[in-house]
């Protein structure tokens, strides 16, 4: 770990909650660890709950039960200045009549530092984010990913335990918002900071998170990998949140799974019931032969070297395949089989 940054400190919730009228709880009994040096990314849809939680991490809300501990201090009563965090926000939130040192500076400024300090960490922090030289512009003068570096420069020259970001990349436009996203990854990457990441984006938490967890109307559905998450999603709102999807709903007879009086392959075991199984579209395999379903192929388009079949089922339902282009597509109009293999079948939690 870089010795720009403090020792990174774990961040630990337990069991807390948030209304803000006293009725309706944006957040509902949380439970979250953010190991040291992690990158974490809060993410769902607007209104989730993602970012009253973030802003009761920062001490800019308070939790009406739980707790919320910093490297094992008890934060949650405790006021911002006192957390040792750092945080960037969407809409920059430089000051705009202030050179861009000036903005780096500031957090510096407020515990007291020496001129001589503040002015050394200001020329490295702005040298991490590749701002060296641009010490005397002013806000407008920069592109909106300058911009956004001068905020991240603002958050990481005070050596926070813990980076918070809430929806930092937003208002960038794509391809300078990818770039940015792997620029913050390496940048934490080399401080060793425990940063938590506010996003409504699935394709951003995947790109930048270590873990993530999944938030759907105040709860949290599920904490893993990007690849844990998208390839065994638990409940149908993260599988149908995180990428795209193919849902059947049935029932499980005799431990085989039947749809629409159709038996389809899944995992053997012994279950009862009715239930929902999911599959994504490039785990479903075209074939000219028998299958276990059959359909017509609706449309097609090709999006970054797969072609991406919408297929219409004999009982008038749709689903979604993907195949790496072979320059051989498939025509508009072909009757398919579609297979897959049972260890690719994700039995939800309904």
């Amino acid at each position: 770990m870089s010795g720009s940054a403090r020792a990174a400190a774990d961040v630990r919730l337990e069991g807390v909650e948030k209304s803000f009228d006293g009725k309706t709880r944006v957040v509902d009994r949380v439970d979250l660890v953010v190991e040291p040096g992690e990158f974490f990314a809060l993410l769902g849809p607007s209104g989730c709950g993602k970012t009253t939680t973030l802003r009761m991490i920062a001490g800019f809300e308070t939790p009406d039960h739980g707790r919320i501990t910093v490297g094992g201090e008890d934060v949650t009563h405790m006021p911002v200045h006192r957390r040792d965090m750092g945080m960037i926000f969407q809409s920059y939130a430089l000051f705009p009549h202030r050179t861009v040192a000036e903005n780096v500076a500031f957090g510096l400024r407020m515990r007291g530092l020496d001129k001589g300090e503040i002015k050394a960490q200001v020329t490295q922090s702005l040298r991490q984010v590749a701002l060296a030289g641009y010490e005397d512009r002013r806000p407008a003068q920069l592109s909106g990913g300058q911009q956004q570096r001068v905020a991240l420069a603002r958050a990481i020259v005070i050596r926070p335990r813990v980076l918070l970001c809430d929806e930092p990349l937003a208002a960038l436009d794509r391809k300078l918002r990818q770039s940015m996203q792997f620029e913050l990854k390496g940048l934490q990457q080399q401080l060793g900071i425990t940063t938590i990441f506010v996003t409504h984006d699935q394709e951003e938490a995947m790109t930048v998170s270590d873990r993530i967890a999944v938030m759907n109307a105040g709860s949290i559905e599920q904490i893993g990998t990007a690849r844990e998450i998208y390839d065994r999603p638990r409940t149908r709102f993260v599988s149908d949140f995180i990428g795209e999807i193919n849902l059947f709903a049935g029932e499980w007879r005799d431990g085989t799974f039947v749809a629409h009086g159709t038996a389809l392959p899944g995992p053997p075991g012994a279950r009862s019931g009715t239930g929902t199984i999911a599959l994504r579209p490039e785990r479903m395999r075209l074939t000219d032969g028998a299958a276990a379903l059959r359909g017509t192929i609706r449309s097609k388009v090709f999006v970054s070297g797969q072609m991406i079949y919408r297929v219409a089922l004999q009982d008038g339902r749709e689903v979604i395949a993907k195949e790496v282009d072979s320059h051989a597509a498939r025509p508009v109009g072909t009757d398919v089989g579609i297979d897959w293999n049972q260890s690719d079948v994700v039995i939800l939690n309904d």
